[in-house]
């Protein structure tokens, strides 16, 4: 049994060494990460940030029924006043958020 663990343990560890990536390219996710679309929830609004690129957002009930479409333009914000709830929010077709307005 002690044996196993180790084994486990060793493949583990070996696993995670060779998967890290060298800091030049988590520099760069990094870099792109932050010129990236975003969207948070707060107390009664959703905020909006369009990062380096035109983004559409679009607001979803739990239910699916969209509520609201948001366009902002290249290193904009904005913000929607909002009852709190849980939201669904869709970025340019691409990805989307769950999201938590109190």
């Amino acid at each position: 049994m002690k044996r196993l663990l180790l084994i486990l343990l060793v493949s583990l560890t070996l696993g995670v060494a060779m998967a890290t990536p060298d800091s030049g390219n988590a520099v760069q996710r990094i870099e792109n990460a932050a010129s990236a679309p975003s969207v948070t929830g707060g107390d009664g609004r959703i905020y909006f940030s369009a990062g380096n690129t035109e983004a559409v957002f679009s607001i979803y009930s739990i239910t699916g029924q969209l509520l609201k479409t948001v366009r902002i333009s290249a290193e904009g914000h904005a913000s929607f006043d909002i009852p709190k709830g849980f939201y669904v929010v869709r970025c340019n077709n691409q990805w989307s958020r769950k999201v938590v307005v109190k």
